[in-house]
């Protein structure tokens, strides 16, 4: 069983790293658009998007979570099957 802080954690984990892959995806910096604002660098993103991608990487994260924890309160994979790592200390 997984208990709601244990899920909450997991969740978390999975969305921020899901935001990371999904931040550069498809972004153009203000050089490539040839528009660049003064006093930002050269490789800032021209037009970020950042509701369009925090939904997409909810959206993600959600399947992605549903996925883990799916496998994790089926039993399909246990601590003992990879408590292994541990057996050599």
């Amino acid at each position: 069983m997984i208990s709601p802080v244990s899920a909450f954690v997991l969740y978390c984990f999975i969305w921020f790293l899901t935001l990371l892959v999904v931040l550069p995806i498809r972004q153009r910096s203000q050089d490539e658009v040839g528009e660049v604002v003064p006093g930002t660098p050269r490789s800032a993103p021209a037009n970020p998007q950042m509701r369009k991608r925090l939904v997409i990487t909810t959206i993600a994260a959600t399947v992605v979570f549903a996925i883990i924890a799916g496998i994790i309160l089926s039993g399909i994979i246990t601590v003992e099957d990879i408590d292994w790592l541990q057996a050599g200390r």
